[in-house]
Parts: C-alpha cells; structure tokens; sequence
C-alpha cells in the first residue's frame, strides 16, 4: 500500500538548494543541433538513444527531465509546415518512451509532455498511472495544447482557422484562451480519474475471492464545457497518488495558462530574459496560486533556459554562431540563450535562484555536448556553492520535489 500523506520526505538539497530538470527532444534545442559533431543523428528515434539521455541526466542528479512531444512535423513557422529538408522530422511518442526507459533509470523523474487538445484525458490518466507504477513513482505529465489548423487535421476531429502569423504559436489571443480554459479542465478531469480508486481499494483476498472493494471505486462525475466523463479509471490510483502536473509552454503562453498554472499544477514553468524578469514571473505565478486558494508550498516554479557549454565563453558562443550558420538564420527560441562555461551559468543560476523561481529548466542546445556539461560541469559546480543535492533523496518524484503526497479527494476517512 502506498504511504499515507504527509510531509515531504526529508534529506533532501541543502538549504538555499533549488530544483534541476533538462528538456530531451530530438538532437538538441538548436534546429542544427543534428549536424553537429558527435550528434547520433542516426540513433534518434531508437532506445538506446533515449536511455542513454535519462541515464546522463541521472548521474547528474537531476531532479526529472522532460520528454518534449507534439503532433507538428517539428516545423519552425508557427502557422505550418515551411518544406525545409535540413532539420529533424518526426518523433517518438513522448509517454511510450518515458515508460521504455523507466525501467533502466531508478531515481530520476520522467515527465512526458501531453497535447491536451487532441488527447482524451481519460486515456492520459491511464497512461500516466501506468508510466507512474512501472517507474516506481517518478512520472510526472507536462500539459501543452495546439491550435494549428495543419495540427488539427492530423485527427479530423476538429478544426480552427488560420491564426496570425507574428505570434509564437500562431495561434490569436481568444483562442489560445480558449484552449488553455480546455486544458485546465483535461488535468482536471485527470486528476479526478486518478483519485477514483482509492489507496486501498484493492483487497485481492483470494480466501473470499473479493479483488476490489466496489465502495472504494468512484464515479467521478464531471460535466463541463469541454468533457463530460463519469468514471471511474481502469487503472488504480498511481503510487505518488497524484504524478505532478506541468503547465505548458512558457515561451507562447505565459498569460493563457494562468488558470492551469494557478488552480491545477504543480509545476509551472516561465521564461524570464533576466533576473529582474524572473522575479516578477515567479511572484505572478505565487499570487495567481494564492488567489486561488492553494497553500505556498504545493507548487513549483521552473525557469526555462537554453543552454550552450564550454570550456570558455567564447568557445560556447562560436559554437551557436557555427550552429546558426548551419540553421540559415540567429537562433531566437523565445527563452533566455545562454553560452558560456558551467561556472558561469551556476553562478546566474544562484542570481536568478535568489529572485524567487523554485528551480530551473535548462534546454541542451545540443544534447550530446550540452546534457554532458551540465551533468559532470554544471552540477558539480553547484555542488562545491551548496546549491545543489550530492545525493538523490526519497523514492519518488514528489519526494524529490518536496511535494506532500496528496489524500484522495473520494475517501471518506
């Protein structure tokens, strides 16, 4: 049976500590990312290749990586596909790669990203809850949503018209709204379907021959605008009780996702360009929660940073110049670039940490250089200024968060 709530499991980062997570997708967060030396271009829709990524990050002591996903052909227009041949095309189900690679990682969360407006969340409970007991605890969900019309026709369910082409996502501000609104109701739904099996609903009493206690499944009954689900799952309530849930897309979205980020996730992430920035995003996010009705220490908030390593500045900065070169184009990805050594961006990390963001999430520009320098560069760095853990902590990812498990909202004791 999983442990009762309560607080977070002590032993974790020292004091003054934050929280560390890396985004995977493709070869890098550069577009040239997959011609640059040492990049497995040809590994990256195997096992092997992701496994090796989570199993980096775990010697890094990360606290959990990201598992980016979409149903875009990866294009850089936010209004379609632009026909360009020189960048990588296609991916790997986020959620099923997260759940291969689990059973060969032990301690670092595993956060797949879901688009919440083409996924029933009934199917995502599922596939989280899963993801949640094959890791043993360490599956989180990350939430985005997708308004593309191109998107959209991948599943014929839906359409939406073309958006302005001068915004991040293309997408115009009454229906990225809208699809936020629809978003906070998918984690809700989720959520509830999670809760609708209590802990200790399985009795698997093969005396009387009674496998589930009836009373202690739930209909979860939830009617709104958007779904209408009765429940309850199919699958019993996950180990961490509730995986932590992220919201979305820093780069497009920062106001949209205010009702996600303020009333239903746990992990809200920003992208601040400075220090002063990251103050005043972290504190937005803190009041949004508060007025909300939630207690300060049920959320994190994550800053989202790209990151470019070397051995000197200079070296980091000719190596973006060479990507961008190879791109065609600068690289402007809507969140702080950062190119320099690891002790200098520790000691921006300390800067920024200071202002009020609960952690960081640092995007390789090229994984196979980039997740290397943060692991045995970064970390260590922060290690030696007693910023970052020396150890991993607890069993699961909401341990590693310093999240309280949560009782089940159904139980009546």
């Amino acid at each position: 049976m999983p442990p009762p709530s309560g607080a977070p499991v002590p032993g974790g980062p020292p004091a003054g500590a934050f929280h560390l997570a890396v985004a995977l997708e493709g070869a890098g967060a550069h577009p040239a990312a997959w011609r640059e030396p040492g990049s497995p271009a040809r590994e990256l829709v195997t096992a092997g290749y992701w496994a090796a990524l989570v199993a980096e990050a775990e010697r890094g002591l990360l606290d959990f990586v990201t598992f980016e996903d979409g149903p875009d052909p990866r294009s850089s227009s936010p209004t379609g596909p632009e026909g360009r041949t020189d960048r990588v095309r296609g991916r790997l189900d986020a959620v099923l790669t997260a759940a291969r690679v689990a059973p060969l990682s032990r301690h670092v969360g595993l956060v797949p990203t879901v688009v919440a407006t083409h996924t029933e969340p009934f199917h995502v409970s599922k596939a989280i809850a899963t993801l949640d007991y094959v890791s043993g605890g360490r599956a989180g969900l990350l939430v985005t949503v997708s308004g593309r019309p191109d998107e959209a026709r991948h599943f014929g369910r839906r359409s939406f018209p073309p958006g302005p082409a001068d915004t991040p996502d293309g997408l115009g501000s009454a229906l990225r709204a809208e699809l936020w609104d629809e978003a906070a109701d998918h984690v809700e739904v989720v959520r509830r379907l999670w809760d609708s099996w209590e802990d200790d609903a399985e009795i698997r009493d093969v005396a009387s021959g009674r496998f589930v206690d009836r009373d202690k499944l739930h209909h979860i009954g939830f009617e709104g605008r958007h779904f209408n689900v009765k429940g309850p799952s199919i699958t019993p309530r996950p180990p961490q009780g509730q995986p932590p849930v992220g919201a979305a897309d820093p780069v497009t979205a920062p106001d949209a996702g205010a009702r996600l980020s303020a009333g239903a996730a746990d992990l809200a992430f920003v992208a601040p360009r400075d220090a002063d920035e990251a103050r005043t995003l972290a504190d937005a996010v803190r009041t949004a929660r508060s007025a909300a009705g939630r207690a300060e220490d049920t959320g994190r908030v994550f800053a989202d940073l790209v990151v470019f390593l070397d051995e000197s500045a200079p070296a980091a900065r000719a190596r973006l110049r060479r990507l961008d070169a190879l791109a065609l184009q600068p690289y402007a990805p809507g969140a702080h670039v950062f190119a320099g050594t690891p002790a200098q961006l520790a000691t921006l990390l300390v800067q920024w940490h200071r202002q009020g963001p609960s952690g960081f999430r640092l995007r390789p520009g090229v994984l196979a250089h980039d997740l290397p320098a943060i692991t045995r560069g970064l970390v260590p760095e922060l290690q030696r200024r007693g910023a970052f853990r020396t150890r991993y902590a607890g069993a699961t990812l909401r341990d590693l968060l310093g999240l309280a498990r949560p009782a089940n909202r159904y139980a009546t004791t």
